[in-house]
């Protein structure tokens, strides 16, 4: 049985969709939670691919949560032994960080339902070959990163210009959110430190609306998801092409 290691952070921050696509491929799942066990040194040894999931802190704190130097060495453990690697949101972050490239506070907060614009590469891409030329994707960060160099720019929204890439031909980073269904969504709503992220922005984010957008469009979100991650799992069946030399 394959398996693939998933990196947690936060209990509200989960595989989603991702979950029943990789069981039924038949992938066994390990989780590292370092919101529990920020100490945890995990290998990749007999590891066929690795997810790092979103959470609310970004790649600067160290200092405050010192897993994520742990994190940043292992992708770039999973870079060097060529197996696909997708990150969501902050791990999207964490991967263009161990690619060397800056990640900062974005312009503006994008949470709620955003559109995604493909880029001419991304049409080519076998990810998001099911996307139209603009999605309505679901979002929810206020740090973003620039395009790590050597990688391919897929997506791009108004408010953020680096929203999907590739690097090699196994490694995405997704900033927007197209694990989530719509129990998830809210729950994210109902969150208390959500809540208030929300209330600290002065009326610009309304749950109610968000809320009322998801019932209309989560059904097109889950079929694009269920598309999306198909085709990144079908990279588990890849020939290894031997040492990627990242730049870091």
């Amino acid at each position: 049985m394959r398996r693939v290691l998933v990196f947690q952070h936060v209990a509200f921050e989960i595989l989603g969709t991702l979950n029943p696509l990789l069981k039924s491929a038949g992938m066994r799942i390990r989780y590292v939670n370092f919101g529990r066990d920020p100490q945890a040194r995990p290998n990749l040894d007999g590891y066929e691919g690795l997810v790092v999931l979103g959470g609310p802190m970004n790649v600067d704190q160290v200092d405050r949560f010192p897993h994520l130097r742990t994190e940043i060495e292992a992708i770039q453990d999973a870079l060097d032994r060529d197996i696909p690697v997708l990150g969501i949101c902050l791990g999207a972050q964490l991967i263009a960080r161990a690619l060397g490239a800056p990640v900062g506070p974005a312009v503006q907060k994008e949470i709620g339902w955003y559109d995604v614009s493909v880029s001419d590469p991304g049409r080519e891409d076998p990810l998001l070959s099911g996307f139209e030329p603009t999605e309505r994707i679901f979002q929810w960060h206020g740090d973003t990163f620039d395009l790590p160099h050597g990688a391919v720019h897929l997506a791009s929204s108004d408010l953020c210009a680096n929203q999907a890439f590739r690097y090699g031909d196994k490694v995405y980073g997704f900033q927007f959110h197209l694990e989530v269904d719509a129990p998830l969504i809210d729950r994210w709503l109902s969150i208390p430190v959500h809540r208030a992220e929300i209330a600290a922005l002065d009326g610009e984010v309304d749950p109610d609306q968000i809320r009322h957008e998801t019932t209309h469009r989560i059904a097109g979100a889950c079929d694009l998801s269920d598309r999306t991650f198909g085709q990144w799992i079908r990279l588990f069946g890849r020939e290894k092409r031997g040492r990627i030399l990242a730049s870091r």
